[in-house]
């Protein structure tokens, strides 16, 4: 009788769905960001907004040289790690049941690629900015920390929305994620389309740090339900 039940649970762990491939390396990835993401917020927590004049973001830079540097390290390090983290879930959205998973999953590394590249970008436009001497001109100090905004800001928004679309969309058709954490990476997406809009109006600015964290937070989400999914047979209750 108990080798009969053991076999039977044998029969069952093997026509199981296993637990996603790549998953562990996707939390460690998603951690890291995020961890690195939180790191840069206390770093440039005094940055100016996209409405200070040209010579307060002077000033700042002569006053905060050190944090603006440290800044485009820990931007330039989240690209990296970024590009990972899409290549990962663009593999597990690949894999998952259901159709159209191939034009999900080239749209998740899509984002993630663009993604990543916004904040490089935005490193590169950040570390400019900080070498700047006291006599530049303050229309010029002006343009950079637009051009820094306008990639780490509205570019990674838009661009992140095209990776949280492609897994949303996805995992509500093949099951890799649980309902809940698929739409919510859907209202991330359509909050990273609508940040488009700060172009036109910095009223619409606030939707900037909901994708930026908000993201970051839905993105450790996935990759913990992701682990934790364990073997489970159809139709047999675990």
């Amino acid at each position: 009788m108990t080798t009969s039940i053991q076999d039977s649970r044998s029969a069952s762990l093997r026509g199981a769905a296993p637990r996603p491939s790549g998953a562990v390396a996707l939390l460690a990835a998603s951690l890291s960001y995020a961890v690195l993401t939180a790191a840069y917020v206390v770093a440039n927590r005094a940055t100016p907004q996209p409405d200070t004049p040209g010579r307060d973001v002077l000033r700042y830079v002569r006053d905060h040289g050190t944090a603006i540097n440290l800044g485009a390290f820990l931007l330039l390090v989240t690209a990296v790690l970024l590009v990972p983290v899409a290549a990962v879930l663009s593999r597990l959205v690949r894999r998952g049941r259901g159709q159209d998973q191939g034009a999900a999953a080239a749209a998740v590394l899509a984002g993630g690629l663009l993604a990543s590249g916004a904040l490089a970008s935005s490193a590169a436009f950040t570390w400019t900015l900080g070498r700047l001497p006291e006599e530049a001109p303050a229309d010029l100090a002006r343009a950079l920390a637009d051009l820094a905004f306008l990639a780490g800001g509205v570019g990674y928004a838009v661009s992140f929305a095209l990776l949280a679309a492609g897994t949303g969309l996805a995992a509500r058709r093949s099951g890799l994620l649980s309902r809940a954490c698929a739409t919510t990476g859907l209202v991330i997406a359509a909050a990273g389309l609508a940040a488009t809009l700060t172009l036109l109006a910095l009223d619409f600015g606030y939707l900037l740090p909901v994708v930026r964290f908000g993201g970051t937070a839905w993105l450790v989400w996935a990759a913990c339900a992701l682990v934790r999914s364990r073997p489970t047979a159809p139709g047999v209750n675990a």
